[in-house]
């Protein structure tokens, strides 16, 4: 099947540039995306196109200008105070690899992005990420913060993380609904970012946790080619990331197992996501970037 153009994860990984990779992925979708009811993002995602003669200047978006150097016309106008809170899966399997391109990188892809859009429209925004068990903040927001300083925060913290162990261990006395600011009442939402890999149900169960009509929760699972297809010949040593556990096999033999038990439990795990205040999207680490979030954001909720 022929992918869809954009801005491949490869490409934008070898700018080294995380501010400039979610610039250009956040820009490639400003112009000509249409406002659904609801875009999850913070406020209605405003539709922009360029400034033509006859428009009136007054509705030119000049604080858009001078950051981004273009003159571009803004369609609608929504004010917003609900927080957007990005959750960062750091347990070892984020590590996993395809073409080049590891799902934390991927993933550091997605929410820099999304973190750019939430800046130019001036959203409060922060970002936490979750291992061992606890679910650690990797960058507040405070009352006095710009949505600049917030986005330059957070893609710090993007850029300095790291993923290693396994989420499925909680550490004594450290709750998993998260830090003292996840139990707001405010309206905010949550958007998490993982492979959904999980031993038992504690990814589920921790999503469970937290939904509800004070949180909207998205949930971008990422997932690679041979995961999904499997479709290797041969021996290979197979690894697990969280547990470093090692295991040597046919992958010809197993591969049809395999393909069947992964069908399953993404079709069991949609199922149980079906829930209200949660939405679930799906990507592949070769799908365009672009292309995931302009789905993801262009949707309407039913």
């Amino acid at each position: 099947m022929q992918k869809t153009t954009g801005l491949l994860a490869s490409s934008l990984i070898k700018l080294k540039n995380l501010q400039l990779t979610g610039k250009l992925v956040s820009e490639e979708l400003m112009l000509g995306i249409h406002s659904s009811k609801r875009s999850g993002i913070g406020i209605e995602f405003e539709q922009y196109r360029h400034y033509e003669p006859g428009d009136d200047p007054k509705r030119i978006d000049w604080k858009l200008f001078a950051r981004t150097d273009k003159h571009l016309v803004r369609e609608s106008s929504t004010e917003s105070d609900r927080q957007i809170r990005f959750v960062l899966d750091l347990s070892g399997s984020m590590n996993y690899t395809e073409n080049g391109v590891s799902r934390l990188q991927y993933a550091q892809i997605v929410l820099a992005s999304l973190a750019y859009l939430c800046y130019i429209q001036n959203d409060q925004m922060s970002l936490y990420g979750l291992t061992q068990g606890r679910v650690e903040t990797i960058s507040g927001t405070g009352a006095a913060s710009s949505a600049r300083q917030a986005f330059q925060k957070i893609l710090v913290g993007l850029e300095k993380a790291t993923a290693a162990g396994s989420w499925g261990t909680p550490v004594l006395n450290q709750p998993r609904r998260g830090p003292a600011e996840f139990q707001s009442k405010k309206k905010e939402q949550l958007i998490f970012v993982s492979d959904l890999l999980q031993t038992n149900d504690e990814w589920l169960s921790w999503i469970r946790s937290l939904a509800g009509p004070y949180r909207e929760i998205a949930i971008f699972q990422i997932l690679g080619d041979q995961e999904m297809e499997f479709d290797l010949k041969g021996f290979y040593r197979f690894k697990d990331l969280e547990s470093e556990q090692e295991i040597e096999l046919d992958a010809e033999t197993v591969g049809a197992q395999f393909r069947t038990s992964m069908q399953s439990y993404l079709a069991g795990l949609k199922t149980a996501l079906q829930i209200p205040h949660v939405r679930l999207v799906r990507a592949r680490m070769s799908d365009p970037v672009g292309m995931v979030l302009k789905a993801f954001l262009t949707r309407r909720k039913g």
